[in-house]
């Protein structure tokens, strides 16, 4: 018997009455990430403005896969796009992975990728490669009785530190983060008393946190160049320790215009960016100071050491967003800088919950700021109860 090889993959979608955190419903009403004033995309259609509900940020929601060995080992994962990843992966991806050994990821990864190419690329169908990824990864360390960063490199630090993103900059310097990131209320649309009101909002968090602690801007691909530019210089008393997305992951001539106007300060993306191919040029030219890959979304464990590589060759330091114990592994085995995004997963963003609810037993979560990680195989998590689950067939 092949202790590594494929005999089931299944997949589900979360039950509408499941409870949970960031990832595992982002679509719940009385979430702050739902119900605060947040610029975004949609920020220009004044009938999407009020609430990310409306436009339908947690129509897709989450899925959870589990590959299964001929041993009986099943390794799990959570990921995103919901009902129509969860398809594919039961649909499209099976004849890859049945019968085949877990242990080939660099091929599984490239014939799901290049089977997507017709209809892939980027978006939900590499979504649905990072879940299988994630549950891969976790399977191997299970059955190696190892956890996932010893796979990847090895412990490079003892102990994680985390800055936190949630809508009170004081409430996550009072949890004992190292810096908070807000995101931003208003947007281009709203004209220029908008742009005053975000200064005076950022004023606010700053007065309230006080010098030398590290304040972010998440400000979700929702603004233009000259606004941008605008912004950043009107907040420069401010000192803000960087600028977060400000534009598409697309705009990389936006991005050169920005880094050419403000060339001291930091800007960061790369959250909604896919695969090594979208982050090439955004890592070769030189316009950012952090790649932020989501390991859930950009092509899973896999794709994100190969980003991390091509980061690396430019000196560029990579901090994946959120996703919870997947990032946590990744920067447990990195020698760049000690520290994790925590995205506050609790409907006020002002406690410390699990990143996904109550979806997994296991999940480690941030204290004072701080994580030694575990040794549990795999990324140490275990499904909590199929019964906040629906079987995709």
């Amino acid at each position: 018997m092949n202790a590594f090889r494929i005999k089931d993959v299944r997949v589900y979608t979360t039950a509408p009455t499941a409870q949970g955190g960031t990832y595992f419903k982002p679509g719940d009403a009385g979430h702050w990430l739902v119900d605060s004033l947040i610029a975004n995309p949609m920020s220009g259609h004044p009938q999407y403005r009020a609430k990310r509900s409306s436009w339908g940020i947690g129509v897709l929601g989450t899925l959870v896969v589990e590959i299964e060995t001929d041993g009986g080992v099943v390794g799990v994962a959570a990921g995103s796009g919901g009902v129509p990843a969860a398809w594919l992966i039961r649909h499209h991806f099976a004849r890859f992975l049945i019968g085949q050994d877990a242990r080939n990821l660099n091929l599984i990864w490239d014939q799901l990728y290049r089977a997507t190419l017709p209809y892939g690329r980027k978006g939900l169908p590499i979504m649905a490669i990072s879940a299988v990824d994630l549950a891969l990864w976790d399977l191997l360390g299970r059955v190696r009785g190892e956890p996932v960063y010893n796979l990847i490199g090895g412990r490079a630090r003892e102990e994680i530190t985390f800055y936190c993103t949630g809508p009170n900059a004081a409430a996550i310097k009072a949890l004992g983060f190292w810096g908070a990131k807000v995101p931003l209320p208003e947007g281009p649309h709203d004209g220029e008393a908008g742009l005053q009101r975000n200064v005076a909002f950022l004023t606010a968090q700053r007065d309230a946190v006080g010098r030398g602690f590290p304040l972010m801007v998440d400000c979700y691909m929702a603004l233009n160049v000259p606004y941008a530019i605008r912004l950043a210089e009107a907040c420069k008393p401010l000192d803000i320790y960087w600028w977060e997305e400000v534009l598409s992951p697309d705009d990389i001539e936006g991005y050169r215009q920005i880094r050419a106007a403000h060339p001291t300060l930091k800007w960061t993306t790369g959250e909604h960016e896919y695969t090594r191919y979208g982050y090439r040029q955004l890592i070769e030219e030189r316009t950012l100071d952090i790649v932020q890959p989501d390991v859930m979304w950009v092509g899973g464990m896999t794709e994100l050491l190969r980003i991390a590589a091509q980061a690396a060759a430019y000196d560029l330091t990579v901090v994946p967003h959120g996703s919870g114990p997947y990032s946590y592994h990744f920067i447990a085995s990195q020698t760049g800088p000690a520290f994790c995004e925590y995205v506050a997963a609790s409907a006020d963003g002002r406690s410390i919950q699990p990143v996904f609810g109550a979806l997994f037993t296991g999940e480690q979560v941030p204290k004072d700021g701080k994580l030694r990680l575990s040794d549990a195989p795999g990324f140490g998590m275990e499904l909590a109860d199929h019964g906040n689950l629906v079987a995709v067939t």
